[in-house]
């Protein structure tokens, strides 16, 4: 029997709900992950780790394949490198060594933010998916709100703020490249 929780105890427990709480039932790998790479939704995580699984075990199926195979094992390896390079989950073509070890990370590390950071747009991890969520920044044409968003290689040249974005008003301030006609608008 447990007895009644006192009026400043249930205070204090009144928005944590021991029973259902999400990341109680993920390891405390994943609680780092999720700290580290600023993910809002465990999901997200699980369905990185999910898809990195599915890849090493393509990887090993084709690498086992037998000599009888050997053209068709070349062209899957071949397309399957060719997706990841594309992606941005390996940084060679070459190898399938690379594929065995793609883990949930390197998908994290493909999200906006994250790459936002690496094209030092942002400082921390923290204000650039602050910067996601307000809306100042865009890819190619698009503004983007949602910091789980995976960029390509192909796309990650198009990463710029908002043309009415203050941000990107402070920026041109500081390098002393603004235009005049920016100041009227």
């Amino acid at each position: 029997m447990v007895r009644k929780l006192k009026y400043h105890e249930q205070k204090l427990l009144r928005r944590l709900e021991l029973v259902s709480w999400e990341a109680a039932a993920g390891s405390l790998a994943e609680v780092k992950a999720l700290r580290r790479y600023r993910l809002a939704r465990r999901q997200d995580y699980v369905q990185y780790k999910a898809l990195a699984r599915a890849v090493r075990a393509l990887a090993r199926r084709l690498r086992d394949l037998g000599p009888a195979s050997a053209a068709f094992r070349a062209r899957a390896a071949a397309a399957l490198l060719e997706k990841l390079y594309g992606l941005g989950l390996v940084s060679s073509r070459r190898s399938l060594a690379a594929c065995e070890s793609l883990s949930a990370a390197a998908f994290c590390r493909r999200r906006l933010p994250c790459l936002l950071l690496k094209l030092r747009m942002a400082q921390s991890l923290r204000h650039a998916v602050t910067f996601v969520e307000q809306g100042h920044v865009r890819v190619g044409p698009e503004v983007v709100t949602d910091p789980a968003l995976l960029i390509p290689r192909a796309v990650e040249d198009f990463i710029t703020w908002v043309d009415a974005s203050r941000l990107r008003q402070k920026v041109l301030d500081y390098n002393q490249e603004r235009d005049d006609f920016d100041l009227a608008a």
